[in-house]
């Protein structure tokens, strides 16, 4: 019933909306007194503001179109290479002859889409040739498709590999560190020749034991049951999707906003005032922001229930107890995958020591083939978006991807060692 509450709610309100839009109208035609005066930009902007924070956001636009490759303009094309019932796998084609390293970079399956992995992808995107997971949303999947779990994100990340081939490198941020673990531990242990040259980890929780943030222990403080009877419904009609059950998007958006509440709110009041001050600039970076943030998804709920009792509560992946199907998952049977993991020191998702915890898991792997990068003053968001991570993260993890590049890296230690 909590789904059709919120729709009920989202469909009285739509009158509303309707009637900001109209004062909008109003207060800013020409003809209008108001639209010259300070009251009428402030009635405007409150409108705005209103109609804003009551919209359903639906998925936004990648939106690439060029990226700059040794400073030239390089047009890019956004390609479904695989699509599957729960996620395509999409290619950014840059119009360009460069033999860059093929990257997967595995979006989390967490309530935001793929896009709000867009500034980590322009970042890499110069210099890789890139591949997304974007994952479809649940309210659109028809209760007749497969059902979707932890085992089923494992095999999708194994399968994209295959298809992608030798020599791939696998960037994962946030929730999906621990299936992409499981996947690359999965494919050393059978030798596969497609388990990726390296893997970087970014802000995962690979081992939640380590430093718990409020997300890790409010999971521990609740049984899997009391999960499942107050945060997972069945979607409504008319979606396509009604009769399946799901983790809401609006319910996973309500618990990150309560989390920074105080933020949001000066970060609301500050949009308002740029608005009434006609500071164009400075309020559409942060309608920009809102307009990604306010965008949700529903999670398939047998995902989101075994991902709360595998990782968070049972702690299975550390402990040596995960099992994928019928694979055990054993993370020392990585011998030739690299590993580097970030982490944000001000992250309040996954605590500083969670992601690192995937370093003394792997003690077959090689200490040359293991890196940490714990980045100064950034919180969880801040490791795979905004200034830092373009100046800062990014070229750590550009540098590492091409130094455990079997073609690029190769190249580069032999021509080191004949300068030697």
């Amino acid at each position: 019933m909590l789904y059709h509450m919120y729709e009920a709610t989202r469909m009285a309100i739509m009158p509303w909306r309707m009637g900001a839009q109209a004062v909008r109208n109003t207060v800013t035609a020409p003809w209008s007194p108001l639209s010259y005066t300070p009251l009428g930009k402030q009635i405007d902007s409150a409108a705005e503001m209103f109609e804003r924070v009551t919209r359903r956001y639906g998925k936004p636009d990648w939106g690439f179109e060029k990226t700059v490759i040794d400073g030239k303009d390089v047009a890019v094309e956004e390609e479904v290479v695989i699509h599957r019932t729960y996620c395509s796998l999409v290619n950014f084609k840059r119009d360009t002859k460069r033999n860059d390293p093929k990257l997967l970079v595995v979006a989390p399956v967490s309530g935001h889409y793929a896009t709000l992995l867009r500034g980590t992808v322009e970042t890499m995107l110069p210099d890789h040739d890139v591949y997304v997971t974007d994952w479809t949303d649940c309210r659109y999947v028809p209760i007749t498709a497969d059902r979707f779990n932890l085992s089923d994100y494992i095999d999708y990340i194994i399968d994209f590999l295959h298809y992608l081939g030798p020599n791939t490198h696998v960037l994962a941020v946030c929730q999906p560190s621990v299936p992409a673990l499981a996947a690359v531990s999965i494919m050393s242990g059978w030798g596969d020749i497609c388990a990726p040259a390296s893997m970087t980890l970014m802000g995962g929780p690979i081992d939640t034991r380590r430093n718990p943030t409020a997300v890790n222990k409010l999971a521990k403080e609740h049984t899997i049951e009391w999960f499942e009877r107050h945060v997972v419904t069945v979607v409504p009609p008319p979606y396509p999707g009604m009769g399946r059950r799901v983790y809401p998007g609006f319910i996973q958006l309500t618990n990150f906003i309560s989390m920074n509440l105080d933020k949001h709110m000066i970060s609301l009041n500050e949009l308002f005032d740029h608005l009434v001050q006609g500071d164009e600039e400075e309020a559409d970076k942060k309608k920009a922001f809102y307009d990604e943030y306010l965008a949700v998804m529903d999670l398939p709920a047998e995902f989101y229930l075994e991902t709360v009792e595998t990782v968070f509560q049972k702690h299975s992946l550390p402990k040596g107890e995960m099992m994928a199907r019928w694979n055990p998952v054993k993370p020392e049977q990585i011998t030739k995958t690299a590993i580097l993991c970030v982490e944000g020191e001000l992250d309040d998702i996954s605590g500083v020591g969670q992601t690192q915890a995937a370093l003394d898991m792997t003690p077959n792997l090689p200490d040359s083939m293991k890196h940490y990068h714990l980045q100064k003053n950034v919180g969880h968001y801040g490791v795979f978006n905004g200034g830092r991570w373009r100046r800062e993260i990014a070229p750590v993890v550009k540098g590492f991807i091409r130094e455990h590049d079997h073609e690029l890296g190769g190249k580069a230690r032999k021509v080191h060692a004949i300068a030697s």
